[in-house]
Parts: structure tokens; C-alpha cells; sequence
């Protein structure tokens, strides 16, 4: 694969877009601002990953030497404007996004998305807490940015509404994450939570969050912003939710962190499948 290619992890910057696919969907609107949207979140996210390469790049000599930057095939100055072009060519889509509507929301959004990742990948990853709020936030951003493009009042409720259960969840998964990575992470210099102050407490947080997240799940349905269909699939999404806090906080040892992760992810996209089906029947 060209490396230029494979430092965008394409299948990961795809997957950001899903947030703006989902509020399009719920909103069943298709417009030349929707799909400058689903690319602007490419373009983001993509930037996201190869700053975050740029800055891994001495962990990277050890431990992904694989990676385009660590092997050579993209010099680390190349690496770092690319990066660059990446959040230009974001920025610039949602500069015309906000042009086309009228409305320089969203064009806000995406440079503070810019000031964030960057900041992640420079400072804010390796800060105990800051940096699984920082992956939760723009994970939740995704959605509001959607509803912010479409412009709609209702939408954008709906999206606020969205991005906050994204934004919770991630942040769980992301903390247990950290409870599975504690020893490659302890190699690596970082400072996360389970490493500061041990893996029970996290574990802790993570069941709190996961349990507010689910406790939100039915108002959707109360509020008669999804039909009869979302509530039955999200309570699929939510006895995995559930099952996942009720593994981390029995066991914190990675093989059980990894489950716990693997099947908070797997809720999560049956959780969006909920609100996509949700909105039709």
C-alpha cells in the first residue's frame, strides 16, 4: 500500500464519518453540505492519525517500526506536512460547509476540532483522564457537527443528544482500554490513569459512565424521537453495555479488560444501528 495511503488509516477516518451518515440518515436528508461533512471528518480524522504518527515517532522506532514514518518510507518532516495539508483541506470544507448554509457553526467546530487533535496528539494522550475525554469529546463532536451542518433545530437537539451518549461511552471504553494496556503502556513512560493510581478506581468510572449512558438510552423512545424499533435494539446494545461494566469490575487483568473493550465497541455500533432504524420505524 502507499504509505501516503496507509498513515491515513483510511478504515478509521471512514469510520468517523458513520456520526454524519447517522444524523442524515435520522434527518433523511441528503444535500452537497452533508457530503462535504462526511469528507471533512475524513480529512480530520485522518490529520488526527498522522500527527499522532508524527509525534509516536520515537515510541513508533520501538514499537511499530512497520508504520510509514518509523520505517523511512515517509520522512518525518514530509510526515508533519502532510498532517498539515490534511487540517487545511478539513478546515477548508468546513469554511465552504458554513458559506453554503449560512451558518458558521460549523465551521467553529472544526477548528476547535483542529486545536484538539493536535493538541492530543502533542500534549493531552499522555494526561491521566484529559486524553480519554479528549477521544470521547470528538467522537461525541462528530454528531453535533452533523446536526449543526443540516441546520435544523430539531436535528440538532437530536445530535447534542447523540454526541453526549457518544461521548460518555468512548470515554468508558477508552478507560478500559488503558486498563488493558497498563504494562505496554508502563514500557512506554505513560502516565494513565490505571498506571497512577492502580485499575480498580478506573474500572469504578468506567461502570459509572457506562450505567449513566444506558440509564439515558430509553428518553430517545419517551420523547418520541425514534420509534418502537430503536428501543428493542438498544436494549440489545445496552445488556452488552451492562455485561462489560460488570467484567471490569470483577477483573481488571488484560484478558478481561480486552473483552470488556471488544464488547462496549460492538454496543456502541448496535447502539447506532438503533438510532438509524430507529428514526424510520
Amino acid at each position: 500500500m502507499n504509505p501516503y495511503i496507509e498513515i491515513l488509516r483510511p478504515g478509521n477516518a471512514l469510520m468517523g464519518a458513520i456520526a454524519i451518515i447517522l444524523v442524515a440518515i435520522i434527518d433523511k436528508t441528503i444535500s452537497i453540505p452533508i457530503i462535504l461533512a462526511m469528507i471533512t471528518v475524513f480529512f480530520e480524522t485522518a490529520a488526527g492519525n498522522v500527527i499522532n504518527d508524527y509525534f509516536d515517532y520515537n515510541i513508533d522506532l520501538v514499537n511499530k517500526p512497520e508504520r510509514p514514518i518509523p520505517s523511512g518510507r515517509i520522512s518525518l518532516k514530509n510526515g508533519r506536512n502532510y498532517a498539515y495539508f490534511l487540517f487545511l483541506a478539513g478546515t477548508a470544507c468546513g469554511f465552504l460547509i458554513s458559506y453554503l448554509t449560512s451558518n458558521w457553526i460549523p465551521f467553529v467546530i472544526v477548528l476547535i476540532a483542529d486545536a484538539i487533535l493536535y493538541l492530543y496528539a502533542y500534549k493531552l494522550k499522555t494526561t491521566p483522564l484529559i486524553g480519554n475525554l479528549a477521544v470521547g469529546f470528538m467522537t461525541g463532536f462528530g454528531f453535533v457537527f452533523g446536526g449543526f451542518t443540516l441546520n435544523n433545530p430539531s436535528i440538532i437537539m437530536t445530535s447534542i443528544f447523540l454526541g453526549f451518549f457518544a461521548f460518555v461511552m468512548t470515554t468508558a471504553r477508552e478507560i478500559v482500554k488503558d486498563i488493558e494496556d497498563v504494562e505496554g503502556d508502563k514500557k512506554d513512560g505513560a502516565r494513565t490513569l490505571p498506571i497512577l493510581i492502580g485499575k480498580k478506581t478506573p474500572a469504578i468510572l468506567a461502570t459509572i459512565l457506562i450505567i449513566v449512558d444506558c440509564a439515558l438510552c430509553p428518553l430517545l423512545y419517551i420523547y418520541h424521537i425514534f420509534g418502537i424499533s430503536y428501543i428493542v435494539i438498544i436494549a440489545i446494545a445496552v445488556i452488552l453495555f451492562i455485561y462489560s461494566a460488570i467484567l471490569i469490575l470483577k477483573s481488571q487483568d488484560e484478558a478481561t479488560a480486552h473483552k470488556s473493550s471488544k464488547l462496549l465497541k460492538i454496543g456502541m455500533l448496535i447502539a447506532f444501528l438503533s438510532f438509524a432504524l430507529g428514526s424510520f420505524f
